[in-house]
């Protein structure tokens, strides 16, 4: 196998010729190559263009149901669909700039409504006057912690306020108390 003990690279790779040695790099002129290249992009293309340009057919190779255009000055072409393109994208930016504030009007109305709704149902005197199938009673609307398990369990708490309700606990019921004072005590 391998040896830990023995190095594995122990010999460094130098450049050969034509990987830009130092003698090779220090001989060129850069920015002429670079222009030789800027020049030769620039014919290939015009070259380009000048394969992609039609020629121009005589009239009688052409079929009969295809109609003729003498113009062959497409750029005003290009230019009324460039510029029908740009109007018809800014009237859909418009359309969508009013949808836009109509959807936030809408909601701010519907916002507004909203508070106004809780602001009227929280004060019970102005029910009154609303009184078309409200109840109008000032009764104390029972909380929803009045009946449960370890609710008022602290010694002392006044044995006034006795109600029928029925609690879930079986040592704080009414049941319970009475029994306990009539058998136990």
């Amino acid at each position: 196998g391998i040896n830990a003990e023995y190095g594995g690279h122990t010999k460094l790779k130098y450049r050969q010729v034509g990987q830009d040695t130092k003698e090779e790099i220090t001989g060129k002129d850069f920015k002429r190559d670079l222009e030789e290249k800027e020049r030769g992009s620039k014919r290939h293309r015009t070259d380009v263009k000048r394969s992609r340009a039609v020629p121009e057919l005589p009239r009688d190779t052409l079929d009969q149901d295809e109609p003729f255009d003498s113009s062959s000055d497409d750029s005003s072409s290009d230019e009324d669909d460039t510029s029908e393109l740009l109007a018809e994208l800014a009237r859909i930016k418009r359309e969508r700039a009013n949808e836009k504030q109509k959807q936030e009007a809408e909601r701010a109305t519907e916002a507004e409504k909203i508070r106004k709704e809780t602001i009227l149902s929280g004060n019970p005197l102005l029910k009154l006057g609303n009184g078309a199938g409200q109840n109008s009673d000032f009764n104390v609307k029972r909380r929803w912690d009045d009946d449960v398990v370890f609710k008022n369990c602290a010694k002392g708490v006044d044995e006034d306020a006795k109600n029928d309700r029925f609690i879930n606990d079986t040592l704080r019921s009414e049941f319970h108390k009475k029994f306990m004072a009539k058998y136990i005590q």
